[in-house]
């Protein structure tokens, strides 16, 4: 009962001559209801903590609960972000485990690798150079995003270093943006960790040059700390002035035994938040 229905049934107070004599107040007992209102706070409190401890353990497809609006890195709706659809689990075999937990010390996705590749946003426009079969693509496909005096090096660390397969997605936005995505699967995690390091991982002035960046690319300094996801490894790349007619925006990251390659270029000036929020997600569904 409420404190609103005690007073609500509370005796009228005498009328007349004859004065009431006051009865002796008796022990009251806290309402039982705002006392189970309390118990189910507590057990609230209780769940979130429990469900927020269970995520720690382990970040592999996470994404899939997570709004498109939340994407750390990012402000609100409305910013000029892409809307993507909602991500899903990538189907692993039965017993295969995540790849980055204490049962798969060699990091192994196991999921189809086409699975793991971001899908188009709405209003985007497929690539057709990119629809090779399960979304594969052949080595050529993947090194014409570089410019011609580094695929060969390219080209033969792939050849030579344990590349299984590559797939691909891609697509253009009504804005003439374009997007390429690349995962390259490699035989271990190893194989993928020194190809990264190898080939894409280093200063910007030392890295191979993309298709279309005139001098070389900088360090991308408005790509938040917070966008960092556990067990991966990225650099995040702007084209640096003075450009071209097509603006340049690049991501490598590594997880596991994959690599990835994120392209973002436009004729004039290349949005910074889609191309943010493409990176972001796209590591998340790698990590």
């Amino acid at each position: 009962m409420t404190d609103q229905n005690i007073l609500a049934t509370a005796p009228e107070p005498a009328t007349g001559s004859e004065t009431a004599v006051p009865a002796p107040p008796e022990p009251q007992t806290p309402p039982a209801p705002r006392d189970r209102r309390k118990l189910r706070a507590v057990l609230r409190w209780t769940v979130a903590v429990l469900v927020f401890a269970a995520a720690g353990t382990g970040t592999a497809y996470g994404i899939v609960s997570q709004e498109r609006t939340d994407v750390p890195g990012l402000s609100t709706l409305g910013d000029g972000r892409w809307d993507y659809p909602k991500l899903t689990k990538p189907t692993l075999p039965p017993g295969a485990p995540l790849p980055f937990v204490q049962e798969n010390p060699g990091e192994v996705h196991y999921a189809d690798l086409e699975q793991l590749l971001l899908p188009a946003p709405a209003g985007a426009e497929a690539d057709p150079t990119l629809r090779g079969e399960r979304g594969r693509v052949p080595v050529e496909r993947y090194l014409k995003e570089y410019a011609q005096d580094g695929r060969e090096d390219l080209r033969e660390h792939l050849t030579e270093g344990g590349l299984r397969h590559i797939v691909a997605r891609g697509w253009s936005m009504p804005d003439g943006t374009s997007v390429r995505i690349f995962l390259l699967r490699f035989h271990t995690s190893a194989l993928a960790g020194n190809y990264f390091r190898a080939q894409l991982g280093g200063a910007p002035d030392t890295m191979v040059r993309l298709v279309d960046v005139e001098e070389m690319s900088s360090y991308d300094q408005g790509y938040g700390n917070d966008a960092k996801v556990a067990s991966t490894e990225r650099y995040v790349y702007d084209e640096a002035t003075p450009r071209g007619p097509v603006q340049v925006r690049h991501a490598d990251m590594t997880a596991g035994d994959i690599v990835a390659l994120v392209v973002v270029s436009r004729k004039g000036t290349a949005p910074v938040v889609p191309f943010h929020q493409t990176v972001i997600l796209q590591n998340q569904l790698l990590g």
